[in-house]
């Protein structure tokens, strides 16, 4: 076999595949009945949600460390805040497939990191910084690209902070 089985390959879309098989199966009245075949497709179906919110959570975290960093740069936690860029950016790279990236509410997952970064950086006195696009500033390739670097990602937001001046909101 040439290529990896689309389990390894892309797991959402398999769950996805053996679901619905699963439930034209059940739909067939020549098989038994013992095997609860709604129940055994919805389990192989959360095994493809779970992956996918499994991406965007690893997505989000990088998200709320850049915006972090970008709004607080002399906060004594940007160093952590580099390192958890890297070990989340990495974990979200490993989850990626094209399937995953078709089922993430990209402009939404971008409005959470907002949000979430905003309220993680007024625990220490500080705010997200203004001017930032209401929609996501990041193609998903970018995001999970092997060669992913923070002050790239962080020089990509700088000339969108230009209308306001990219200044912080006062705390």
């Amino acid at each position: 076999m040439d290529q990896p089985p689309l389990y390894e390959e892309d797991i959402v879309t398999w769950a996805e595949q053996q679901a619905s098989a699963l439930r034209s199966l059940a739909a067939r009245p020549d098989l038994s009945n013992a095997l609860d075949w709604d129940a055994v497709a919805e389990e192989i179906e959360e095994v493809g949600a779970s992956r996918i919110r499994a991406t965007a959570s690893a997505l989000l975290l990088v998200l709320v460390h850049v915006l972090k960093y970008v709004s607080a740069p002399t906060a004594q936690s940007t160093r952590s805040w580099r390192a958890e860029v890297i070990t989340f950016q990495t974990a979200a790279r490993g989850l990626y497939t094209r399937s995953t990236r078709q089922r993430i509410d990209w402009d939404d997952l971008w409005r959470s990191a907002k949000r979430n970064a905003d309220a993680s950086l007024h625990i220490h006195g500080d705010s997200l910084i203004e001017g930032l696009p209401e929609q996501m500033p990041f193609t998903p390739e970018e995001l999970v690209a092997p060669d992913f670097d923070m002050d790239a990602a962080l020089s990509r937001l700088g000339p969108l902070l230009a209308p306001t001046g990219g200044r912080r909101r006062p705390t």
